[in-house]
């Protein structure tokens, strides 16, 4: 297959695919992949195989065709091409919940860096790291690659890396709980779909429907919620996104829980799960159990909720997110205080602390935890964050925090 035929066949996919016809669209691309002696044409192919497998959540897939992807960006020996694939590569990592190899990939396209296109592909690399540092709970570093991919969005005038952004710092603030913040970028995501996204993939709206509910379930407007979750889930499921019904349901549940109604919710977290686990998502796996632990101890079901917090842990544990850990030893805490049982508690209780320190989860100005309950934050430029009422009244001429880090201790 030449370079000609090669280009029309590709396009041909792309047609089919956005027609909704995916498994006709990837069968014409397997078929370029294996025929076409076009080195960048496959790469081009390859590219277009690794979306749609990312959007479909076959995420092992997507991360296969990355490897091959960057075999033929060697053999072209061009640093755009090698760049876009160590990116796809660090996204199929993301993905898969490996956060350290994502960061690491991450670092490798950053390196490479020099000529125009891919100094265009830094936002996306500062986007898949922030979403990396995040799922291993280091804040800070998360919120400064989200506002590096953003400076980068406003640069480029690239509306659809700003929205995907907004969507991500939703994600973030709703985990530090500033619901104000978490409902205010997807809002904002949201505006750009409508303002720009007449072109765009049906997912950008999908995915700002999405982050919106999640906020508006954390304030406690949950037919709010509701609307924002079925908007997103009707989307889902007519493009085949696993991934995002797989969310979606997992919202569902929260709202239902956070209505007392559990028989409703286990079905959902159930759900949920299946797809979590056939995808592959071991994050959004221990946001699940964390809610059907909710379940158990809303029907006073102890043991039942702490076979579900192991399960978690060891999750949790694997990947490296010491917010979920954070927040099992909270729970953990609540069930060994109701049954009297002083050793186990103090020992979760000494864990709970230890993880708030390693975070750095409190405010440098009055020493109050951050994320315990939904509280108005405001980042600094270094982008350690505090109370917005503590910055108010006391006013800062530097970041405490930095100053801490910045005394050496002495050695004699």
């Amino acid at each position: 297959m030449g370079q000609d035929q090669t280009k029309q066949q590709i396009e041909k996919g792309l047609h089919l695919y956005q027609s909704n016809q995916t498994e006709k669209a990837l069968q014409v691309w397997m078929r370029v992949l294996e025929k076409s002696a076009d080195p960048a044409g496959r790469f081009r192919v390859l590219g277009c195989l690794i979306t749609a497998h990312a959007e479909m959540g076959r995420y092992k897939d997507m991360l296969k065709f990355a490897v091959v992807q960057i075999d033929t960006a060697r053999e072209l020996e061009d640093p755009d091409y090698l760049t876009e694939s160590y990116l796809n590569l660090a996204r199929s990592n993301e993905k898969l919940c490996e956060f350290q190899k994502t960061i690491s990939y991450c670092k490798t396209c950053l390196n490479m860096q020099g000529t125009t296109v891919s100094l265009q592909l830094n936002g996306q690399v500062s986007l898949s790291m922030g979403n990396a540092f995040l799922g291993l709970s280091t804040f800070q570093k998360a919120l400064e690659c989200f506002e590096k991919a953003l400076r980068y969005a406003h640069n480029n005038d690239d509306k659809m890396l700003e929205c995907r952004v907004c969507c991500s710092l939703g994600n973030f603030y709703a985990q530090i709980k500033d619901y104000e913040k978490a409902l205010f970028f997807p809002c904002k995501a949201a505006e750009l779909v409508n303002d720009y996204g007449k072109g765009w993939s049906l997912k950008y709206h999908a995915m700002s429907q999405y982050h919106m509910a999640v906020a508006y379930q954390k304030l406690g407007r949950l037919a709010d919620a509701m609307d924002r979750c079925e908007e997103s889930m009707k989307i889902a499921l007519q493009h085949g996104d696993r991934p995002l019904q797989a969310l979606c349901l997992l919202c569902f549940a929260d709202i239902h829980r956070s209505r007392k109604d559990v028989q409703t919710a286990f079905p959902r977290y159930d759900s949920s799960m299946s797809i979590m686990t056939e995808i592959g998502n071991r994050l959004g796996l221990v946001q699940v159990l964390i809610g059907v632990t909710k379940c158990w101890m809303i029907q006073k079901e102890l043991d039942k909720a702490l076979e579900s917090i192991e399960k978690a842990q060891e999750l949790a544990e694997g990947l490296g997110n010491k917010l979920g850990l954070l927040k099992l030893h909270c729970l953990c805490e609540r069930i060994y205080r109701t049954k009297g049982q002083q050793q186990e508690l103090r020992d979760h209780v000494v864990k709970f602390h230890e993880c708030v320190e390693e975070m750095e989860l409190y405010c440098g100005m009055c020493g109050e935890s951050i994320g315990e309950k939904n509280n108005q934050l405001q980042a600094l430029p270094c982008s350690h964050f505090f109370h917005l009422k503590c910055l108010q009244t006391n006013g800062t001429r530097g970041c405490p925090n930095c100053r801490r880090l910045s005394v050496k201790p002495g050695y004699v």
